[in-house]
Formats: C-alpha cells, structure tokens, sequence
C-alpha cells in the first residue's frame, strides 16, 4: 500500500499582505509630516487619516460578511460560511480602530473621550454585533446550524451600517457632517484629499489582504 505524499506547504512570504501594509504606512507618513494641519483643530485632526479609512474598511469587511450570508443562505456553500467568518474577524479588527481613534480625536476638540454620540452609540452596537457573531462561532456544535444562525446575524449586523452613516443627518449630534463623502464636492483642500484617498485605498487593500489571508488559514485548518 502506497502512502500517499504530504500536502504542499503554502508561501510563507504573502506579497499582497506586504503591499498593503507598504501602503498603509505610507499614507500614515504622509498624513503626519507631508499633509498640513488644520487651521481649527491642528495636530489632533490628522487622526483623521486612519479614522474615516478604517470606518469605510470596516464597513466594506462587514458588507462582504452579509453578501457571503446571503451567498450561503442561498447556495449553501462551504466557502461563502468561511469568508464571512474571515470577513468578520477583520471587520471586528476596523472597528475596533474606529472606537480606539474617534475618543483620542475627540478629547482634545470635545473635551471628553465619549460624548454618547447617536453615531458614537451605532457604531458601538455594531461592534458588539459583529463580536456576537465570533461568540456564536463557538457557541453552536452543529456546523450547519451554525452557519446559518451567523449567516443572519451577519446580514442584520451590515444592515446598520447605512444608519451609522445618515445619523449626522437624522439625529441631533456632535458628531461632523461627511465632508468627502457628501452630495457636491469634497470640503478638503487639494493636498488634504489626496491624503485621504490615500489613506482610504491603503486601508481597503489591508482589509482585502487581512479578510484573503484569514480565508486561507481557515480553508487550511478545515482540510
């Protein structure tokens, strides 16, 4: 009886995961000593760098977990269950970057670390969501109960993203109004844009790097 020949290792050196974390500190550099401060808010504003690209890589994360939910629902695929659980991770990792940096932003211009913001609380909740949805993970034995209970979970989770985004407009609050992002043209002069679109592409690229790399580790470990 031949044995059969043990299983390739994969590459250990992830190019694409190294790109993306070339291009995240290059934009952190040149936030912080090629970008000019803000005339109101001086030092503190550059904050602003990492904070709005890591909320929109969070949200892209968690909008890939609900289409992979949906994909599951539908098909019942394997692979779309362990991409949203890889999506998830990382989504996790963005939005916890968003709660750390928004309070170190807006002790020096607030006066206070949390003001319990609608926008503040939304994104809180998210959080909490999106570390429900790892607790079940672990919570449930039966691999396609599982997937199926997360599967709306996650799909319910990305459904408060869209409210997070309007709650400058729907509620009374502290938080500032988009300023690229917004209907007409962005309110960031030229070299300040240009910061910020490059933070936003560094920061998505991290979060496709992050969500390819947990997918293979998680294909991996299932075979």
């Amino acid at each position: 009886m031949t044995e059969s020949s043990p299983a390739k290792p994969g590459p250990v050196f992830d190019w694409f995961l190294f790109l993306a974390v070339a291009l995240v500190a290059t934009a952190v550099v040149r936030a912080l000593a090629f970008t000019p401060y803000e005339i109101a808010q001086g030092a503190a504003q550059k904050i602003y760098y990492i904070h709005v690209p890591a909320a929109l890589s969070a949200y892209l994360a968690l909008g890939i977990v609900a289409v992979m939910s949906v994909m599951f629902l539908w098909l019942h695929d394997p692979r779309a269950d362990r991409l949203a659980l890889a999506a998830a991770e990382v989504g996790l990792l963005f939005t916890t970057v968003v709660l750390v940096t928004g309070p170190l932003w807006a002790k020096p211009i607030w006066g206070t670390w949390w003001s319990w913001d609608m926008r503040l609380n939304l994104t809180m909740f998210l959080w909490f969501l999106t570390a429900a949805y790892l607790v079940l993970r672990g919570a449930v034995d039966d691999e396609a109960m599982r997937a199926r209970f997360c599967a709306v979970l996650g799909i319910l989770a990305a459904l408060l993203i869209p409210f997070i985004h309007l709650s400058v407009y729907l509620f009374r609050t502290m938080h500032p109004e988009p300023i690229v992002l917004q209907p007409g043209p962005p309110k960031l002069p030229a070299e300040m844009l240009y910061t910020w679109i490059l933070g936003v592409v560094a920061f998505a690229v991290l979060c496709v790097a992050l969500i390819r790399a947990r997918y293979r580790l998680e294909v991996n470990r299932d075979a």
